[in-house]
């Protein structure tokens, strides 16, 4: 539900950001750690050629396929060499391919199942906050966090149980305007201010 005072609430978000396949958009992923004088800045593109398969295609600083579909995870690495896992062996991938597959495919119903959702904002600056419900994915995952403008997702903040770091993922016009030599305060005002 919408937090008082909002113009917005999740069912407006996630009717936005329906996006039916195929769909593309690139991403600049940025992993902060206390061992890393800046963060770790890896960009590339998210594909989505049908409505089953997500596929995450690093460009820099490595190149790297990932795609998830099929029953499977798939990871081919620059040097050619693929490695295939069956997704029963690593259920919190196929939580997210569900997760961002209902999220693009605008499925508020099995959003709201898998997640308790806060919004706030207004139709022009908004944020939704989705906690997970199921107590396997609550094991590593403390929140996920969408900051976006009107029906554009420009920015995904993930927090992991373990860890004080946040994981942002800048993405569309967001991750093409991002300098190379961005600060971590640039970073997140970019993520949820939109500058």
């Amino acid at each position: 539900m919408a937090q008082a005072g909002s113009n917005i609430d999740s069912d407006w978000i996630l009717a936005r950001l329906a996006r039916p396949a195929p769909m593309q958009t690139d991403f600049v992923e940025l992993r902060s750690s206390r061992l890393l004088k800046k963060p770790l800045r890896i960009s590339g593109q998210y594909r989505r050629p049908d409505e089953n398969t997500l596929v995450r295609e690093v460009r820099a600083p490595y190149a790297e396929v990932t795609t998830i579909g099929q029953g499977q995870v798939s990871i081919a690495r620059g040097n050619g060499q693929t490695r295939r896992v069956p997704l029963a062996r690593v259920p919190q991938l196929a939580g997210i391919q569900a997760s961002f597959g209902a999220l693009l495919a605008g499925d508020a119903a099995t959003i709201k199942r898998s997640f308790a959702l806060q919004t706030q904002g207004s139709r022009e600056a908004w944020q939704m906050r989705m906690t997970p419900n199921d107590a396997a994915m609550k094991q590593h995952l403390q929140d996920i966090t969408l900051h976006g403008r009107g029906m554009e997702l420009r920015c995904i903040e993930t927090r992991a149980v373990a860890g004080e770091e946040v994981q942002r993922t800048l993405l569309a016009s967001a991750a093409r305007t991002l300098p190379a030599n961005a600060s971590d305060a640039q970073i997140r005002s970019l993520c949820h201010n939109g500058s």
